[in-house]
This record gives structure tokens, C-alpha cells and sequence, in this order.
């Protein structure tokens, strides 16, 4: 019954102990925990505060940026209202028609006209939209051209229908002929070669010849030098008038032709007089019928060009604004395609962090349960020490006592007893002690 209640009251001690070291563990949790809230707590104060600063500025520059567009448009609304006070005018509605972009050519949606009313019915509807290989298959089909665009910008016109060169681009081209002019002018001025300053031979000038000087002569052969100089300036003379004399031969009949013109009569002057005059006429009505029709073609060309120009530049900016579009939906298209990717990318490391996470919980878990099982087995170790010493120390006093009573009644009986019951005794005992020990030993 002693090591009975002993048991208990030890393993009443281990719960009480046990007890006792759950309840810290649950306090340095709850601090722990409690510690770790604090910090998140002030981490997202610091992030909302952060956050509220940024769109707080976001608001004022966008607050600030509505009110200067709201003092432009009524800045422009109030010119517009003082224009249309003091001056009115015509609708022009050819032009409205011609211009692409009016309100008659081209309504705008927001005043109640919708165009594209009823175009679902021409939506494609294909599986290269819809699904991911076809988006790939679609993307590979692409010529070059759709994922980078080229247009070309127009020649200008230099020749008009006449087949002559504008002003404009004819001065162009004779400024480009003069730059081709300098520039192939000083390409040949560079390629000859330059003679070397210090290598070059220096030839001396030829001598001037003496200057002659004239003796002085005597009179009579001073008259005779004076009469050979009159008489070559009689000769070239004479020489000079047989030229003249002989080009008149040549031309005496342009001579005659000319002073029959000048010798006509007056009625014959009169009459190529009025010829002349009926030619000048005539020809100033021409030139007068050329420039009219010259005219008309030219405001039916400049009609023809402004409607063919219209009509292009409207179709280019069609074919344009198609391109672009195409462009952005194959755009959209992959950066869709590259938005799944990125979902299932970021789904899988999610699933790796939750499975990363549980790992680590169960890992601290299973640190909790050995730090719990190597402390019951501490405290178990020397409970079980414990009561082994105290259960050793009692079985030793009771068996000590037992022992004695046994030893006194031992006596007793070997003082009382006789041959045949001594012999019975150790017949007994070597029966239940001795033979049973032998044939324990014969078997092993």
C-alpha cells in the first residue's frame, strides 16, 4: 500500500511539474506571439501611411491639373460665346461633306450616333482566339509585316501635267546642280597634286634685253625716218578702205534690201500696218482663250487633286489605323498569353510556400514534441529512481523483519523438532530447491 500511494503522489508531482512547464511554454508563445503582431501591426501602419502620402499626392496633382483644363475650357468657351456675339456665319455644307472629319461626314458617338450598331453579328469567331494553341499557331502564321509595319511616305509631284517643273522644285534642283558643281569642283581641286614648296627648282627670270638707244641723227636723215613713217600710215590706211570696199561688195544685196524696206510707198507701209495690227489681235485673243482654259484646268485639276488627295490621305490613315489595330490585338494577345503564364508561374510558387510553410509547422512541432518527450522521459527517469530506492529501501526493512521472525520461529522449531522431521525438511528442500536448479542447469 506504501508503494502504492507513493506512485501516486509521484505521479501526481509529474502532472503538477508537467502542468506547470505547458503553462510557460503557452506564456513564451503568447508573448511570442503577441511580439510578432506588434511588429505587423507597425509594419502596415508604416505601408498605409506610405501608401496614403502617394495617392494623397496623386490626388492634389490630379485635383491641380482639372482645375487648370477647367479654367482653359471655360477660358475657351467664353472667347468661343464672345465670337459668336459679334459675328455669325454661313454653313458651308459642301464643305462639311467634302471634309472627313465633320460632324455630317463622320458623326461623333457621343452625340447619340453609333455607327457600329449591330456589328456583333460580323464578329470572327475562331479557335485561334479563344484558345491558347490556336494563339500560338496564329502568332507563328504572322507575316513580318503585321508585327512591324512599314508605310512608305508619297513622292512629292515635281512635274505638272504639262510636263514642265514646278518653281519650287526647279530651284531645288539647280541649287542641288550648283552644290554638285562646287563640290565636283573642289574633289578636282584636291585631287591635283601639290608641288613641294622646298623641293621645287626656283628658276631665275629670264634677263630684260638692253634698253636700245637712238643716236642722234641729222636733219636730213631725221626728215627721211619722218617719211617712212607717213608713208606706212598711207598704206594702212588704203589697206583698211580695200576691207571696207570689199565687204560692201559681199553685202550689197542686204544693203539694197534694206533701202528698198525704207523707200516703200505710204499706202503699203499703211497696209502692213493694219496686217500687223489684225496679227497682234488675233494672237492677244488667243493667248487670251489659252489662259481661260488654262484656268478651268487648272481649278479642275486642284478639284480632282483635293478629292483624290482627301480620299488617299483618308484610306492611308484606314489602312494605318487597321495595322495598329491588328497590331495591338496581337499585342494583347500575348501579353494575355504571357498573364496566364505569369498566373500559373505564381500559383505553383504559392502551392510551394503553403507546402513550404506546413513542412516548417510540422517540423516545429515535431522539435516541440522531443523537447516534451525528453523532459517526461527526464522526469520519469528520476521518478522511476526514485521509488525504485525508496521500494528498495522498504522490501530490504520488511524482509529484514520477516527474516527475523523466521529466524526466531526457526529456532523454535530446531529446538522442538526431532531426526525425522529434520530429515524431512531437507527432503523437501533439495526436492523443491536443489533438483529443479539442476535440471535448470542440464537444460541451458
Amino acid at each position: 500500500m506504501t508503494y502504492v500511494k507513493l506512485e501516486l503522489f509521484f505521479w501526481k508531482i509529474l502532472k503538477l511539474h508537467h502542468f506547470r512547464l505547458q503553462e510557460a511554454r503557452l506564456e513564451v508563445l503568447k508573448q511570442l506571439l503577441k511580439q510578432r503582431e506588434e511588429n505587423h501591426q507597425e509594419l502596415n501602419i508604416k505601408r498605409l501611411d506610405q501608401l496614403w502620402a502617394v495617392k494623397q499626392k496623386n490626388k492634389e496633382a490630379r485635383i491641380k491639373k482639372i482645375r487648370n483644363e477647367h479654367i482653359k475650357a471655360i477660358r475657351k468657351l467664353t472667347e468661343k460665346r464672345a465670337k459668336l456675339e459679334t459675328s455669325f456665319f454661313r454653313r458651308a455644307i459642301i464643305q462639311e461633306y467634302s471634309d472627313s472629319g465633320s460632324q455630317s461626314f463622320a458623326p461623333l458617338t457621343r452625340l447619340g450616333v453609333f455607327l457600329d450598331r449591330g456589328s456583333e453579328q460580323y464578329l470572327v469567331k475562331s479557335k485561334h482566339l479563344s484558345t491558347y494553341q490556336g494563339l500560338l499557331e496564329l502568332e507563328a502564321s504572322l507575316p513580318d509585316f503585321v508585327m512591324h509595319p512599314r508605310v512608305k511616305a508619297p513622292k512629292p509631284v515635281t512635274v505638272t501635267d504639262t510636263g514642265f517643273i514646278k518653281r519650287k522644285y526647279k530651284k531645288e534642283k539647280e541649287l542641288t546642280e550648283a552644290y554638285e558643281a562646287i563640290k565636283a569642283e573642289q574633289e578636282r581641286s584636291q585631287d591635283v597634286p601639290r608641288a613641294l614648296r622646298f623641293l621645287q627648282r626656283i628658276e631665275r627670270p629670264i634677263p630684260r634685253p638692253p634698253t636700245p638707244e637712238i643716236e642722234i641723227l641729222d636733219d636730213e636723215e631725221e626728215n627721211k625716218e619722218l617719211a617712212v613713217i607717213f608713208l606706212q600710215q598711207v598704206i594702212r590706211g588704203r589697206a583698211i578702205q580695200n576691207n571696207m570696199f570689199e565687204g560692201k561688195v559681199k553685202r550689197r544685196e542686204l544693203i539694197n534690201e534694206i533701202r528698198s524696206t525704207h523707200a516703200l510707198q505710204e499706202k503699203e507701209q499703211n497696209m502692213k500696218k493694219h496686217e500687223e495690227k489684225a496679227t497682234l489681235a488675233l494672237q492677244k485673243q488667243r493667248k487670251m482663250h489659252e489662259h481661260k482654259e488654262s484656268l478651268i484646268d487648272e481649278s479642275l485639276a486642284e478639284l480632282e487633286s483635293k478629292s483624290l488627295g482627301e480620299m488617299f490621305d483618308f484610306l492611308t490613315k484606314e489602312l494605318v489605323r487597321l495595322q495598329e489595330e491588328r497590331r495591338i490585338h496581337a499585342f494583347s494577345m500575348l501579353a494575355e498569353r504571357q498573364r496566364r503564364i505569369r498566373e500559373a508561374e505564381e500559383s505553383g510558387r504559392r502551392q510551394w510556400e503553403i507546402r513550404r510553410r506546413r513542412e516548417e509547422d510540422e517540423i516545429f512541432k515535431q522539435v516541440v514534441k522531443t523537447h516534451q518527450v525528453t523532459v517526461d522521459t527526464y522526469l520519469e527517469n528520476i521518478i522511476s529512481g526514485s521509488i525504485d530506492n525508496t521500494a528498495d529501501e522498504q522490501a530490504r526493512s520488511e524482509i529484514e523483519k520477516q527474516a527475523l521472525a523466521i529466524n526466531d520461529l526457526a529456532y523454535e522449531v530446531e529446538d522442538s523438532r526431532d531426526k525425522l522431521e529434520s530429515e524431512e525438511i531437507v527432503a523437501d528442500l533439495v526436492h523443491c530447491f536443489l533438483i529443479p536448479e539442476a535440471k535448470k542447469q542440464t537444460v541451458r
